[in-house]
Formats: C-alpha cells, sequence, structure tokens
C-alpha cells in the first residue's frame, strides 16, 4: 500500500476489525509503504470518540493522533469511558503512551454560583467537570457508576427530540429517536447520546432533503430566516463538502439548540458527589475552563460572556472544595485571558493539562498555540499525568496527589518534572 487517503483511514479504523486493520496501517508504515509519522512533542488529553461524539472510534482517535505528530493523546468521552479498553490497545499498537478521562457536568445549584453560567454555553448553574488520568483498573467500574446518568440523560434527550419535532414537521422534517439517533450512537455498548447527536440526526434528515448546496442554504435563510455565520455558510455551499453533516451540526449547535434544548436536571451529578468520585477512582478531577466566548473557532459556539467576569471568585472555592487541576485550551482563548488564567493557576497551585477539544472532522489534532515556549509545562505535565495513570494502578498510595508523592515533592513544579521523567520512561 503506497498511499491511503484520510477517508480510506477512517472507514478501516471505524470498522468492526478496526484493531486488526490499525495493526495492518502501523506495519505498513514501519515498513515505509506509507508515510511514518515524525513524532513531535505534541500533546492533547481531550480527544472525544463514538462513544460521546466523534468522526473517531478509539481506535481512528489514536490513529490520526499518531499520524499528526502527537507523543501522547488522551481519550476524554461524556458521561462515557466505555472506549478506554479499545483507546489504550490502540495506544500500544502504534507505539505512544495514552490517558484516559471523562468528562461530566455537574449541578453547582448549593454554591455560591448557583446563578451563573460556567462553561456551558447552553445552560447556567451547571458546569463541565473533567476526570483526567483514570487507572487503568478501574474504567470499567467507572463507566458502570455512569450508566444511570446516560440513562436519565436519554429521558430528557426524548424531550428535546419533540422539541425539534414542533417546529421542523412543519417543514416535512420529523425525527424518531430509537430509529435516527439510537443508532448513530454507541449507546447500547456503553457511551452516551449528547445534543450532538441530536444535532446530527436533524442535521441527516436536512441533507437527505435540501442536500449540499445552495437548497440548504436557503431553506435555512429563506424559510427558516436563521442566520449563518459566513465561514459556515461557505462550507455550506460547497456541494462537495466532506463535512457537511458536520459542518450543519455546528450550525445547529450555534443556532437552533437554544430552540429545542431542555434544562439538565436529574441526570446531573452533585458537585462534592463527583470530587468524592474522583477521589474514590484515584483520579485527578480538573476544571474546564472555556472563557467568554467571541468568534467560535468551531463554529458551534454563540458570541457570551461566561466565567470570566467570576473566574477570581471561582478559583479560590474550587480550590477550597478538592479541586487541584485545570484544563484548557491553548489556540480557542486570547493572550489576556490565558495569562490570567495561568496566573490564577500558579496563586492556587492547580495542575495544569492539556485539553484540546476534539470532536469534529474540521479541527487539527495538534495545537500550534501550544508549541510556543510559554505552554512547555503542558507537555511536562501530560507525561506527569501519565505517570500518575500507570502508577496507580492497583496502589492509588502512589498516586500523583497521594501523601506520599506530595510529601517527597510538597512544590508542585518539582512533582510534575519528577513524575514526568517516570512517564516519559513507561512503555506503552
Amino acid at each position: 500500500m503506497e498511499n491511503i487517503t484520510r477517508e480510506e483511514a477512517l472507514k478501516l479504523l471505524n470498522a468492526p476489525d478496526r484493531l486488526e486493520n490499525l495493526k495492518k496501517l502501523v506495519e505498513d508504515a514501519r515498513a515505509g509503504r506509507l508515510p511514518m509519522p515524525k513524532t513531535n512533542e505534541d500533546v492533547n488529553n481531550h480527544i472525544h470518540t463514538t462513544y460521546s461524539f466523534s468522526p473517531y472510534s478509539p481506535t481512528a482517535a489514536v490513529w490520526f493522533s499518531w499520524q499528526a505528530g502527537l507523543c501522547t493523546c488522551g481519550l476524554i468521552d461524556h458521561d462515557s469511558i466505555g472506549g478506554a479498553d479499545e483507546f489504550l490497545e490502540a495506544c500500544h499498537i502504534v507505539g505512544i503512551p495514552g490517558t484516559v478521562g471523562i468528562e461530566c457536568r455537574v449541578t453547582m445549584k448549593d454554591t455560591p454560583f448557583a446563578d451563573k453560567k460556567f462553561n456551558n454555553p447552553d445552560q447556567g448553574g451547571m458546569t463541565y467537570l473533567t476526570i483526567h488520568g483514570v487507572p487503568h483498573d478501574k474504567t470499567h467500574e467507572l463507566n458502570e457508576r455512569f450508566a444511570p446518568h446516560r440513562a436519565l440523560r436519554n429521558v430528557r434527550n426524548r424531550k428535546m427530540v419533540d422539541g425539534i419535532n414542533s417546529f421542523m414537521d412543519g417543514y416535512g422534517i420529523h425525527l424518531d429517536f430509537d430509529r435516527d439517533v439510537v443508532p448513530i450512537s454507541n449507546y447500547e455498548i456503553g457511551g452516551t447520546i449528547t445534543e450532538r447527536h441530536l444535532s446530527c440526526a436533524l442535521a441527516n434528515r436536512m441533507l437527505d432533503k435540501f442536500g449540499s448546496g445552495q437548497g440548504l442554504v436557503d431553506f435555512i435563510k429563506k424559510e427558516m430566516r436563521l442566520p449563518i455565520a459566513a465561514r459556515i455558510e461557505g462550507y455550506l455551499l460547497d456541494e462537495n463538502n466532506p463535512h457537511s453533516m458536520y459542518d450543519l451540526v455546528g450550525w445547529i449547535k450555534a443556532e437552533l439548540i437554544s430552540r429545542f434544548y431542555v434544562d439538565a436536571d436529574e441526570e446531573l451529578w452533585g458537585l462534592q458527589e463527583m470530587i468524592d468520585l474522583a477521589e474514590e477512582m484515584g483520579a485527578i478531577i480538573a476544571y474546564p475552563y472555556l472563557g467568554d466566548i467571541g468568534d467560535s473557532i468551531t463554529g458551534d459556539k454563540r458570541a457570551q460572556k461566561l466565567e470570566d467576569e467570576f473566574l477570581d471568585d471561582l478559583f479560590p472555592y474550587l480550590r477550597k472544595i478538592g479541586f487541584r487541576a485545570v484544563s484548557y485550551m491553548p489556540s480557542r482563548n486570547t493572550p489576556a485571558q490565558l495569562k490570567r488564567l495561568r496566573a490564577l493557576c500558579d496563586r492556587y497551585e492547580m495542575f495544569q493539562i492539556s485539553g484540546e477539544d476534539i470532536n469534529q472532522p474540521r479541527q487539527p489534532f495538534v495545537c500550534m498555540a501550544q508549541r510556543d515556549p510559554e505552554f512547555r509545562n503542558l507537555y511536562d505535565s501530560t507525561f506527569a499525568l501519565i505517570a500518575h495513570e500507570n502508577l496507580s494502578i492497583g496502589h492509588p498510595e502512589k498516586g500523583f496527589f497521594a501523601e506520599a508523592a506530595v510529601k517527597a515533592y510538597p512544590d508542585l513544579g518539582e512533582r510534575i518534572l519528577a513524575f514526568a521523567e517516570i512517564g516519559k520512561k513507561l512503555k506503552p
């Protein structure tokens, strides 16, 4: 095999026998029959897979990470860590270390910030959290603990499908949750159905009816009378656009979701409940910073103010109740936002984790902004995270925030470098 297109590789790596296909592709690369990637010092600990919403199976996520030159990659899915075994096996095949975690939402109703909007543009009074560095012997148990929350989320998902139908039926478009939504998810094998799945099902129906190109844009602008950002309109006008479904999902998330979104309630974890669960699993809970949004890079978020206005109050509160880490995406924020965030991390001794959210095909796996020497700490912290994740298997007392580690390295920076050296020596 002399070469393979991205689409051909994705098809092979999303197929049922994808791990075997991955072995063959890696063998071809190492034999010189496919280009061998040059591994750089790029890291990313926030890659979504088909266990929440993404073009990539866990296997595909690892292959494209490796092909992009990442030296490590990290799995994060919403309310699921069901793809962890496959992801780690794929990391072993390509020969790079990986981290596994989970993203979830918690209520903030019993906090001083109950009326604030955090890092979820769709709903106030709640926040996304990430749990990183889950020891591999705890992934199955953790996924089972989330199963009731995934089921409760589907109760709300069905209500939102009804909401979509309440205004799309008039245009001859109707969704059925069991027919149109469940099959495009991994719910039956431990995955989650998210708002993006609902948006995807709607996008599929719109594309079936209008196709890509002028007809679709005319429908949105002339019949629905809704705006489209110039960049997204350009994508949708392209009749040969291979990513039209994902571009349309982005538009739905940005412009239409408010018309059918139902606030999450019963499915949400309690804040202290989630802190306790992360501690029980021997994992590291982090606050994923989003910050005020201007022009959304991914095209799926409205311009709005979020946690920046109360960040100075939020950090000491998070530290007080047990948070010891923050994740962020250098390409998503302004230099001023990042300078302020990192200063707060230093002041409150927060472990900084790289988290470049990947859930659609236009997003590059490499965060070029992270190559700035200023963000070198995210490379070191990733390898410290890898060390924590592996040392904690069966031995939570060996973790990064365990008593022994804190006693040996009371300075957070020194502990990061010490664990990073261990992480770099571990075999995938």
